[in-house]
C-alpha cells in the first residue's frame, strides 16, 4: 500500500482514483486556449469543477502543446498567481501549479498551491528540485526527453514503459527523501510520444507496473491529446466531443491498469463514468 499524502483540506490515500481538473489560464492551450484567461472566468471554472467532483485543481499559465509559444516567468506569474490566490480563498481542494519554472513554483506555493506539476520532471530548470524541497509541496514528476518543449516535440517516437521507469527513477533520485515521499510520477503521455498512439496506449496499460517499479502513485493526463484522436482513427478531424469520449476510455483503462490520479478537462463527464465503472 502506498503511503497517503496529506494536504490542508484533503488526504489522498489511493483507495480510489482521484480526479485533477485542468484550469488553463493561457491564450494558446490546444484544448481551451483563451476561454478562461480572465481571472473571474478561471476561478468560476475551477469552482465549477470542484462542484462536479474534482479532487484537485491544476492551474497553468503556459501551454505545453507543440504549437504553443514559450512565455516568460513574469507573464506566467501574472496569469496564475491571482487565480491560485482566489481559489485558495474559496475552496479547500488542493491546488496544483502546472509549471516547469522554479520561480513560478515557489511563488505559487506561497499563494496557496500545494502541488507542483512539472511536465519536464526537473529537466527544464535545474532549480526545481530545490524549490520542491524548500516549499514542502507535493510534486508531479513527469517523463519526457529534452531540455525544452521544442526539443521534446522535435524527436517524437515510441518509448517503452521500462525506459520511462528507469528515467523517472533517475529524476526521483535527485530529490531529497522528504520530497520524494510526496512525489507522484507521470509517464508523460504525448510528450515526445504524440506520433505513436499505440505507444501511449501501452504506457496507460502499464500504469500499475510503473507505480510498482517506482513505489510512487501514478498520475496520467490523456485528456484530449493528439494520440487519442489518432488512436480512434480521426486525427486532426476529431471533434472535442470525440476527444472527450476517447479521454474517458483512456482514463477507465488507466484506472483498470492501476493509475491513481486522472488529469482531465471535463471533470463532470469523467466522474459520471467513474461512478458507473465502480458500480458495474
Amino acid at each position: 500500500m502506498l503511503p497517503a499524502i496529506t494536504f490542508r483540506g484533503a488526504t489522498l490515500d489511493w483507495l480510489r482514483p482521484y480526479v485533477m481538473g485542468v484550469v488553463n489560464v493561457t491564450p494558446d492551450s490546444f484544448s481551451d486556449g483563451g476561454k478562461y484567461l480572465g481571472l473571474e472566468a478561471a476561478v468560476s471554472h475551477g469552482l465549477a469543477m470542484v462542484e462536479a467532483g474534482a479532487d484537485l485543481l491544476d492551474v497553468g499559465g503556459e501551454a505545453t502543446n507543440w504549437r504553443a509559444t514559450p512565455v516568460t516567468a513574469e507573464d506566467e506569474l501574472r496569469r496564475v498567481i491571482p487565480v491560485i490566490e482566489a481559489l485558495a480563498a474559496r475552496t479547500s481542494v488542493p491546488l496544483s501549479v502546472d509549471t516547469t519554472k522554479a520561480e513560478v513554483a515557489r511563488a505559487a506555493v506561497a499563494a496557496g498551491a500545494e502541488v507542483i506539476n512539472d511536465v519536464s520532471g526537473g529537466l527544464f530548470d535545474p532549480q526545481m528540485a530545490a524549490a520542491v524541497a524548500d516549499t514542502g509541496a507535493a510534486y508531479v514528476c513527469t517523463h519526457l526527453r529534452g531540455r525544452s518543449l521544442a526539443e521534446v516535440f522535435a524527436a517524437e517516437g515510441a518509448v517503452e514503459w521500462p525506459d520511462v521507469a528507469r528515467e523517472l527513477r533517475d529524476r526521483l533520485a535527485a530529490l531529497p527523501d522528504a520530497a520524494r515521499a510526496r512525489t507522484l510520477v507521470d509517464p508523460g503521455l504525448g510528450f515526445g510520444k504524440g506520433a505513436d498512439p499505440a505507444g501511449n496506449a501501452a504506457l496507460i496499460a502499464h500504469a500499475g507496473d510503473l507505480s510498482e517499479a517506482l513505489g510512487r502513485p501514478v498520475l496520467v493526463g490523456p485528456s484530449r491529446k493528439r494520440f487519442l484522436a489518432r488512436l480512434i482513427g480521426r486525427g486532426d478531424a476529431a471533434t472535442e466531443a470525440e476527444r472527450d469520449a476517447a479521454t474517458i476510455g483512456a482514463c477507465l483503462a488507466a484506472v483498470k491498469a492501476g493509475a491513481h490520479v486522472l488529469r482531465v478537462h471535463d471533470v463532470q463527464l469523467l466522474n459520471a463514468a467513474l461512478i458507473a465503472y465502480t458500480r458495474i
